[in-house]
């Protein structure tokens, strides 16, 4: 009988052979070269490795998605275009969506056929999401959707989203919430790209002017949208631990390092105290993130525990851009407009805060990690068994 450490072993060779012969060459940000691979990964059955099977999925345990991450993480996976989907809307599906929800939406995702976006901060509610006013108002079988979003990663590109909206004004803002999905290409949906410091445009802000939804497009149950948003959020911070400290982020220890020993500072004692500091950091991240998937695989799900994972993951970043300010020389400050290596690093420096702001921030994890982790005395709510109507909050407070 083959144990389960050989049949991993097997595992990540196999997926190793796969993504050398797959993988493009060159980091592209091409759609269909995405949309391709995605495609290719799916049928060899690397793609939603413990997914159902009923589902598109490949059915197989934790261990295989383990080895088949430890086989990747020295490629550059043209896959960001279903980060969001394959990391957050599609996991909830699974876990909150109805059957013909999950036949219907999750073997499209995992084929490539078809991107998500997440839609639930505001300009009136980033931190408090519960006091969103983008609205959902029932009209016979169907809802009735207007409002605005705000940050939302990838909504220029994608086709469905998982939207956060009010059905109920008239009960704490916790509990007259619902989410849905929506098709991003239905009438009444605009999205408008957000250009940020790095230079480019990965967040959008989204406005739906009497978009209409299906009654068969809640995810969940109608009033308990803060239910699903807290799942989601859950696979949204492990997601985002998880993904920080790639092998092929300018900012992961493997490519410091790497530059440290191109501009000779490797001999240098200060800078291979920040180099093991940061070894440390990010593979400590790594076993957390990887426990919490077996955790959540055996059926106990992590819950409030995905915070950790989120605010390491953004501790992790600023110091990660700390060191590469240290190792990375004058091209560090300014470099040839034809160093292209140069040019990725100083975009992950500029984009590292935002991991500080994204998914939560840092402040919020800390009050999740204290009261729900913790079991620390929770902050007094004056607004939590206030119905919503009455509460000046976001734009609210103008009128």
């Amino acid at each position: 009988m083959v144990d389960a450490d050989q049949q991993g072993q097997e595992f990540r060779a196999r997926a190793r052979e796969w993504l050398t012969a797959n993988v493009p060459a060159q980091d592209t940000d091409d759609l269909g070269v995405a949309k391709r691979f995605q495609a290719a990964m799916h049928e060899a059955g690397f793609a939603g490795i413990t997914w159902p099977a009923a589902y598109g999925g490949a059915g197989l345990g934790e261990p295989a998605q383990l080895a088949f991450n430890d086989a990747a993480k020295d490629f550059d996976l043209p896959t960001r275009p279903f980060i969001i989907g394959m990391g957050m809307c599609g996991p909830t599906i699974v876990d909150l969506g109805t059957e013909e929800q999950k036949s219907r939406y999750l073997p499209p995702l995992l084929r490539g056929e078809e991107i998500w976006c997440q839609l639930f901060s505001e300009p009136g509610a980033g931190s408090d999401v519960a006091s969103l006013q983008t609205r959902a108002v029932r009209d016979g079988d169907e809802w009735v959707l207007d409002g605005q979003k705000v940050w939302t990663t990838l909504a220029h590109l994608a086709d469905f989203g998982a939207v956060l909206a009010r059905t109920d004004p008239d009960v704490p803002k916790h509990q007259g919430l619902t989410m849905f999905i929506v098709d991003m290409h239905a009438p009444g949906v605009e999205v408008r790209p957000l250009r940020d410091m790095t230079g480019r445009a990965p967040f959008n802000e989204v406005f739906f002017g009497n978009v209409r939804l299906g009654a068969d497009s809640v995810i969940g149950t109608v009033g308990e949208g803060w239910r699903a948003a807290v799942v989601m959020l859950g696979h949204e911070r492990v997601s985002i631990g998880t993904t920080v400290a790639r092998r092929s982020d300018p900012l992961a220890f493997e490519v410091l390092a790497a530059d440290a020993r191109a501009n000779g500072l490797l001999d240098d004692q200060a800078v291979r105290t920040e180099l093991a500091e940061l070894y440390s950091r990010q593979r400590a991240l790594q076993l957390f993130t990887a426990r919490l998937r077996q955790e959540a695989n055996a059926g106990n799900p992590p819950g409030a525990r995905g915070s950790v994972a989120k605010l390491v993951g953004a501790l992790n970043s600023a110091f990660a851009v700390d060191v590469a300010g240290t190792v990375g020389g004058p091209s560090a400050l300014a470099a040839d407009a034809d160093d292209q290596h140069a040019i990725e690093r100083a975009v992950a420096m500029n984009g590292a805060p935002a991991a500080a702001i994204a998914g939560g921030t840092n402040e919020i994890q800390r009050n999740i990690i204290g009261e729900r982790v913790l079991g620390l005395a929770k902050e007094p709510s004056v607004d939590r068994d206030v119905p919503f109507r009455e509460l000046k909050v976001g734009t609210q407070r103008a009128e």
